[in-house]
């Protein structure tokens, strides 16, 4: 009988152990998993964002490395972590052709993992991954492109625009340059759909102020040679030459120009699309006095200027609006994964809209239905040498367009989405 009371005891001793090893491995696994239950709502427990741009062509300067380390930046301030789930970034260089940025973005959303496309400067690039981004379900974030078609007749349901667009600029410079006596115009246009958008938005602008438009001229895309176009130009007899160009494009016209001396001549140059780092290769003696529109400038108060030295503490360049846009787009993105706790496109979409933008890009900035990012624009002349007190103090802010004014009400927009 002693010896069953010693076995029951002992097999108690070894019952108990038992339970309290299960309890241990039990809250071991409970430990394990809640990372993963914190990020239930994210479909394959990360957040992915893949940056398309412009690497060593054209736009490189104005997006490209600048773009992806403006990305980095804005994961890093996030925390690197999402509603419990880690960001992660791939990039690619597109080289300014919409077949192999299709093709990336593709192979992106089928093996990659990737919830968002971001950046894709060059309107043929958007317009190809925005297809691919509406049949593949995925958010993209469209920063460098202007194209006013992107939120007008080629909208999709996942597209942003969110930076800037060719009637934004229209509004801006176009609508200043005619104020002050500019009313004839003669167009250098980038032979594609950028290029087309810039100079018919422009021409809106210029005949409905009682302007008018004499001609233009395209030419090929990218270009390095100008003496033709910049000849026919000057021929026209045009008050103002608009350059429907971009990045290195308006570089080589804007020096093609000087030295052929459309200034001195008596007409104007209108650089319809000028970013900050066009101005620093230019050189303020060459670039003096060129009115543009900007979504963005980095030395406009204490949180762009905050900003914009981290980023320069990084890049040795103050930031383009691109550049901005792309750190200011995906912040965005993230705090609607953030609020909603999933990653579901069309949830996240709909929380962007929602949601108003208020950072060091922009005040009480508005995503509407048709996708476009609205907010105030700058109106911005070039400073003279002499007015430059320090590097990078290129531009004198001489008007700011309210966003409505910039972008137009959403009854004018053609996006088909719209149509109940």
């Amino acid at each position: 009988m002693q010896s069953i009371h010693k076995a029951s005891r002992s097999f108690g001793r070894m019952f108990t152990s038992a339970l309290a090893l299960s309890g241990m491995l039990a809250a071991g696994a409970m430990g394990l998993m809640a990372p993963a239950a914190q990020a239930a709502g994210i479909s394959d427990g990360k957040v992915k964002v893949g940056v398309l741009t412009d690497m060593s062509g054209t736009y490189s300067d104005l997006a490209g490395p600048g773009a992806i380390e403006a990305a980095k930046m804005a994961i890093e301030d996030f925390g690197g972590k999402v509603a419990g789930a880690p960001i992660e970034l791939v990039t690619s260089d597109h080289q300014n052709k919409p077949d192999i940025a299709a093709n990336t973005a593709r192979e992106w959303a089928d093996a990659g993992g990737v919830d968002v496309f971001a950046e894709l400067v060059t309107t043929s690039v958007a317009l190809a991954v925005d297809e691919v981004g509406k049949q593949k379900n995925k958010i993209t974030l469209v920063s460098g492109a202007a194209s006013s078609a992107i939120t007008n007749a080629s909208c999709t349901p996942t597209a942003i625009h969110y930076t800037y667009n060719t009637r934004a600029l229209a509004a801006g410079t176009g609508s200043a340059v005619v104020k002050e006596g500019g009313d004839t115009w003669f167009f250098l246009t980038a032979n594609y759909a950028f290029g087309e958008s810039l100079e018919r938005d422009v021409s809106k602008v210029v005949n409905e102020a009682g302007g008018k438009v004499l001609g233009a001229v395209k030419h090929p895309f990218p270009a390095s040679d100008f003496s033709s176009f910049i000849l026919q130009a000057q021929g026209s007899g045009a008050k103002v030459i608009g350059l429907a160009n971009a990045g290195a494009d308006t570089i080589n016209a804007i020096k093609a120009a000087n030295e052929f001396g459309v200034v001195q001549g008596g007409q104007k140059i209108a650089g319809l699309l000028v970013f900050l780092t066009d101005v620093h290769s230019l050189g303020l003696q060459v670039a003096q006095g060129l009115q543009l529109t900007t979504g963005f400038y980095w030395d406009r108060d204490e949180e762009t200027r905050a900003w914009s030295k981290k980023f320069f503490a990084r890049t040795g360049k103050m930031p383009t609006m691109v550049q901005a846009g792309v750190y200011s787009s995906l912040t965005h993105y993230f705090k609607a994964i953030e609020a909603t706790g999933t990653d579901d496109t069309m949830t996240v979409r709909q929380k962007m809209e929602e949601m108003p933008i208020n950072d060091f890009f922009a005040k009480n900035g508005k995503i509407r239905p048709d996708g476009l990012m609205v907010h105030d624009m700058l109106l911005a002349e070039v400073k003279k040498p002499e007015e430059s007190k320090a590097p990078w103090d290129y531009y004198k802010i001489l008007r700011v367009i309210p966003g409505d004014e910039a972008y137009g009400p959403l009854s004018e927009s053609t996006c088909p989405l719209l149509k109940k």
